[in-house]
């Protein structure tokens, strides 16, 4: 958006690293677990837990550990659009809808700020490796490709949808 002949500057919320910290350390704390499993191994629940969590939480702290190493903004918005560490870039014109969506599971809850997009199809051809291989099990959950977890953002979501109706004044926005 455009004010008084000027460009508005990016909005840069930066990677909240006090928070991805603390999934760092959960991550290795199950790890560790899972190590402690496969040692002990005095069943077999026991063993295939720990052959299980071991891989899974073991990658997942290499993943968390790179973004903290790489430092890069979580999220940057500006008039031309958004544009995520994880999920890449959408221009403004790709964006049918911004909602504010939870996922439950037993009793917690995981908060996402979802870009609906006019054709998932089309962001799906050009989207990371990761999204493409999740996009799936996140469409049988009754969500779409690009959902981002606002657990790293340093700001509440509402904050962030109000940025984007900034850089955006037309864009559907639900709260």
């Amino acid at each position: 958006m455009i004010k008084n002949g000027v460009p508005l500057p990016p909005t840069v919320y930066p990677l909240a690293k006090g928070r991805v910290w603390a999934l760092l350390a959960g991550a290795l704390v199950f790890v560790a677990l899972g190590t402690g499993f496969l040692v002990v191994h005095s069943t077999v629940k026991m063993t295939v837990a720990g052959a299980l969590a071991v891989p899974f939480f073991g990658a997942c702290a290499v993943l968390i550990a790179l973004r903290l190493i790489r430092d890069r903004p979580e999220l940057v918005l500006d008039d031309a659009g958004v544009e995520h560490v994880s999920l890449g870039r959408f221009r403004w014109e790709e964006i049918a809808l911004v909602r504010i969506r939870e996922q439950r599971v037993r009793n917690a809850s995981q908060t996402f700020i979802e870009l609906v997009l006019h054709d998932p199809d089309a962001y799906l051809a050009r989207a990371p490796r990761l999204v493409r291989n999740t996009a799936s099990m996140n469409a049988r959950l009754g969500f779409g490709p690009a959902g981002m977890a606002v657990n790293t953002l340093p700001v509440p979501p509402e904050a962030v949808l109000d940025a984007m109706r900034t850089h955006c004044p037309g864009l559907a926005v639900r709260y």
